[in-house]
């Protein structure tokens, strides 16, 4: 069963991409220790503002025992099913309160890595909350039989009602706008003053979601050839990981890209408003994993590993990007693996990190 613990919520704090360079520009280190303002989390991702300046934190959670699992999606093994997934809201330093359990995780033994609730909105008078998987969605039918809905957009009324509300995995089986072997997993997600928008990392496009809750392709984002490791050039995939509106209402996407995960090869997209091919307008980064702009106008870019999620450590890194292109690291050194960011009104960021660990995830706050 999932339980909310009733709280109020206002529309969501949109977050827009503008004033990007497609030719990347020097990048001056700004040293800015974060402070961490939350403990604890299983795998934490997406966060966002509620209406007191509280700030709600997804957790993808720790898995499970259940005898209901999926092979992991690289080399051996395989992810268990457990309702650890859930909401965590952080009012001030140390003081935080789950607030919605029972939400579907997957995860190998131990807890990390897992799959499970990946980001979380605001808009309609409600809450919304994207939950992954990962592979076919064709292996999901023993979840969905056993009343487990993975793949699947979450609304989360006022009253506290905790609905499954669109398949959006079945929209990959139906349709497999790449063309790509058929693979979901939903990540992103924004809600829009008319729509919402979200990233299937796994089928490599953008989505929309009207308001008679049909989907729809906006982008496809391609494949690249990239130097292999082994020599010569191999198919590199997009991952689409993070989504911002701009000013005109067009669409920015960050990439994480898939194997071999070249340093430098991540780039961010602009797809027009009513969807149409995706246009490149910065590039130079690495694994890609959120996009926002602060009210000062300027954009940020978190990526989850700065030297390749092949390569051991977890040194991620948060951009800023000058109204003029400049790019500054903040915080540098000191974001191990983030997931997603939030921005205040004083333009405060708000990391979650050791997003990929099972009771070690946090939130810190970094101050500009």
């Amino acid at each position: 069963m999932v339980v909310f613990i009733r709280a109020s919520f206002l529309t969501l704090l949109l977050v827009v991409l503008a004033g990007l360079l497609p030719t990347p520009l020097s990048t001056v280190s700004a040293q800015g220790t974060p402070v961490v303002i939350a403990t604890g989390l299983d795998n934490p991702r997406g966060l966002a503002f509620g209406p007191d300046g509280a700030l709600y934190v997804v957790e993808a959670g720790r898995g499970g025992t259940s005898t209901l699992c999926l092979p992991l999606p690289a080399g051996p093994g395989e992810r268990c099913y457990g309702p650890s997934g859930g909401v965590t809201r952080v009012t001030t330093t140390g003081v935080q309160q789950r607030v919605l359990s029972g939400l579907p995780s997957l995860a190998p033994a131990g807890g990390a890595e897992a799959s499970g609730p990946q980001d979380i909105a605001f808009g309609f008078g409600s809450a919304f909350i994207s939950v992954g998987s990962g592979g076919d969605p064709a292996t999901l039918a023993p979840f969905e039989q056993a009343g487990i809905h993975l793949g699947t957009l979450y609304h989360v009324s006022l009253q506290g009602v905790v609905t499954p509300m669109v398949d959006v995995a079945a929209h990959e089986t139906a349709e497999n706008p790449d063309g790509e072997l058929v693979d979901s997993n939903l990540f992103a997600l924004e809600v829009l003053s008319t729509r919402g928008v979200v990233t299937d990392a796994g089928a490599n496009t953008l989505l929309q979601i009207d308001q008679s809750l049909n989907v729809t392709t906006l982008a496809t984002f391609p494949t690249r050839l990239v130097p292999g490791p082994g020599g010569g050039d191999i198919p590199m995939q997009s991952v689409p990981t993070s989504i911002a509106e701009g000013p005109d209402g067009s669409l920015y996407v960050g990439e994480l890209t898939g194997f071999p995960f070249p340093v430098g090869g991540a780039r961010v997209y602009r797809v027009p408003a009513a969807g149409g091919a995706p246009e490149v307008v910065a590039e130079g980064f690495t694994n890609i994993i959120d996009i926002a702009i602060g009210p000062d106008g300027s954009s940020y870019v978190l990526e989850y590993d700065a030297n390749s999620i092949l390569t051991p450590g977890d040194a991620g890194r948060l951009t800023k990007i000058g109204l003029f292109g400049s790019r500054t690291e903040l915080a540098a050194g000191l974001l191990p693996h983030p997931g997603k960011m939030a921005i205040g009104a004083d333009n405060t960021i708000y990391v979650t990190v050791n997003t990929s660990s099972a009771g070690l995830g946090q939130v810190v706050r970094i101050a500009q």
